[in-house]
């Protein structure tokens, strides 16, 4: 059962207000000082932005505008961005389930900006990839599962947020079954949150930690029993939302290379890529990804293999882009405070956040 939710029409011209008057003036705090914007993540919420991708596989739904609406905060702060990318996701995640409890009372928070979390899903998909264990045990009680173990780099997430988690389950046979439910982040629960990180960008995305201590996820909050085909269900639309991140950074790199032709031109024709080499390059980034969106539930081979390809292809080119802004923009974009130097740091999290680029490489390696 698909469950409308109370927003479906993004307000572009908020968007590009916040991001330009609220969010521009405290991007470097939130990068410098690892300050979580929820001011800015809640006001994008009630302009609409997490609200437009959530009608369900049973209706004609299309990423877009979830997508355009976190590459305009992302053009400013990466950081703010990739939150944006976390709520989309945990809405997704609910929205294309069959979880009408989840849909009616979890949902509505989560679209309008009201209820904040994460995705919490970087583990499971490394898993699901053989790149690492999975980190979470659970076992059948009454009514729900029991869950224990620490996930790593969860992200969007605070006391009271909510957030998807992947856990397996001993059965009866050789192979433990896997399960994937949504979680609340509530330490008199059992779930416990710890900031233990120290990266060189995205310190303020709020990523922590998450320690489960037999922590009981009831029936009315699981998605995925078993979670193999409902992982294949979300995946298009999980990987290729991240490509407004990489969108909102390439065409920053851009901006930042053409803000300096005037009085370093005469030089920087010299450098093997200009502006104009990474304008065509997004242009035919965006063109795919807002065909691919329109589609988000297509589980066929050929498709998946599109979006893994448009997600590598935006981590790749964000990570070029900054690097040829720093080299247009030279000392004044090396200095502590210059906008190069901070977009160059950020583009690397675009080619490392799960799937990163080895990731996708070797997803796309499996698919022949």
């Amino acid at each position: 059962m698909n469950i409308a939710t109370p927003l479906n029409v993004v307000d572009f011209e908020a968007i590009e207000r916040i991001s330009k008057s609220e969010l521009a003036p405290i991007a470097r705090k939130i990068d410098e000082e690892r300050i979580y914007p929820e001011e800015i993540m809640r006001a994008m919420g009630a302009a609409g932005a997490y609200g437009t991708h959530l009608g369900g596989s049973d209706a004609a739904t299309d990423l877009s505008e979830a997508i355009l609406a976190m590459a305009k905060a992302s053009e400013t702060c990466l950081s703010t961005g990739f939150c944006m990318w976390c709520q989309d996701a945990l809405a997704w995640y609910i929205a294309s389930s069959g979880n009408d409890w989840l849909k009616a009372n979890i949902l509505p928070g989560v679209a309008r900006g009201e209820i904040l979390g994460g995705t919490g899903m970087s583990n499971p998909m490394k898993s699901i990839a053989e790149i690492e264990p999975l980190r979470l045990k659970g076992k059948r009680v009454e009514g729900g599962y029991q869950v224990k173990g620490l996930l790593p780099w969860v992200s969007n997430l605070s006391e009271g947020g909510y957030f998807g988690v992947m856990f397996s389950v001993e059965g009866g046979g050789d192979t433990a079954k896997t399960v994937m439910a949504i979680a609340e982040a509530d330490e008199a629960k059992g779930v416990k949150l710890k900031l233990d990180h120290d990266f060189v960008a995205m310190g303020g995305t709020a990523t922590v930690n998450v320690q489960f201590r037999d922590v009981f996820i009831p029936d009315e909050q699981v998605i995925g029993d078993p979670a193999p085909a409902f992982i294949k269900r979300i995946r298009g639309g999980f990987v290729l939302m991240q490509c407004g991140m990489a969108a909102g950074m390439i065409k920053s790199a851009i901006e930042l290379m053409e803000q300096v032709e005037k009085p370093l031109g005469h030089v920087n024709r010299y450098l093997d890529k200009q502006p104009a080499d990474f304008r065509q390059a997004y242009d035919a980034l965006v063109a795919e990804v807002l065909a691919l969106s329109k589609t988000p539930y297509d589980d066929s081979p050929d498709y998946w293999k599109r979006v893994l390809q448009a997600r590598l292809t935006g981590g790749e080119l964000s990570v070029e882009a900054a690097h040829y802004a720093m080299l247009h923009c030279g000392a004044r974009g090396y200095v502590s405070q210059g906008a190069a130097q901070r977009r160059l740091r950020e583009a690397y999290f675009v080619a490392i956040v799960t799937p990163a680029t080895k990731h996708l490489r070797k997803m796309l390696a499996e698919l022949g």
